[in-house]
């Protein structure tokens, strides 16, 4: 019974093999792309993949780039299926004002966070941190209660805002550096610190409420260069989001099992 999950962002399609759709279960492929070539994806990277029997995905890029993927999903005899956010699903509670705006990505991240955190033993509060496009930084409690969050520009977000409304700056390479002394290192330092900033900031309020340390989870394409600055214990982790589909796919058949079984 393999399962095929699904992550597509703002920029990349991530997609992994595994052996069961269950957490901890191996990883058999994986790959990721860009949006731009996802219609080539049945003729090259999933082409010789053995036919998975599930496959659960979230998408945080559009309804257009989901149609797209669900052709090239016509390779296999395979029923896409998504998730949506909710109040209540693997293990956490949603406290969004409406639950079903919060982005499935944030929501099945929240809950790979949680499943990880119990598999290492009792219920601690956890930060949650993703960084990419965009940058979220997500507070959940002991009880796996989701506090809330932040969302702020990722990197490359706040280059262009710059060079398009300031006279004179061009986006360069620079480096992270204590005190820049040129454009570049000062753009380059400025971006990463004022994202290192707000998670410092975001840490210190989720410890004064739960009374003790959270666990600090960093996942995402550009999560190095918050890695190199934050002075707080972290764990980096990339498969946040397919540990999350995991738990949520394992839930589904869970209940599956119990309903025949009551039949």
């Amino acid at each position: 019974m393999s399962f095929f999950a699904i992550d597509i962002g703002n920029t990349r399609l991530k997609w992994a093999l595994y052996a069961q759709g269950v957490p901890g279960a191996a990883r058999l492929a994986h790959g990721a792309v860009f949006l731009e070539t996802i219609d080539s994806l049945a003729d090259t990277d999933w082409k010789d993949l053995p036919p998975p029997s599930r496959m659960l995905g979230c998408v945080v890029a559009g309804e257009g780039i989901k149609r797209r993927v669900e052709e090239q999903l016509e390779l296999w005899d395979l029923a896409p299926r998504w998730v949506v956010s909710s109040r209540a699903a693997g293990g956490i509670t949603n406290g969004y004002d409406h639950p079903g705006r919060l982005g499935t990505d944030r929501f099945v991240a929240l809950i790979g966070a949680r499943h990880l955190v119990l598999a290492r033993g009792r219920a601690r509060p956890a930060l949650v941190v993703m960084v990419g496009t965009a940058v979220t930084v997500d507070a959940l409690d002991a009880r796996g209660h989701f506090l809330g969050g932040m969302i702020l520009p990722g990197f490359g977000v706040m280059q262009r805002a710059l060079e398009m409304s300031t006279a004179g700056l061009k986006v360069p390479t620079g480096e992270i550096v204590d005190f820049p002394t040129n454009t570049s290192d000062a753009l380059m330092s400025g971006g990463s610190n004022a994202m290192a900033g707000a998670v410092e900031r975001m840490y210190r309020k989720l410890r004064d409420h739960a009374g003790e340390e959270p666990v600090l989870l960093i996942s995402g394409g550009a999560a190095s260069k918050l890695q190199a600055l934050t002075d707080l214990r972290f764990e980096a982790i990339e498969s946040l989001i397919f540990d999350g589909l995991l738990a949520l796919q394992a839930h589904t058949q869970g209940q599956a099992a119990r309903a025949q079984q009551q039949q």
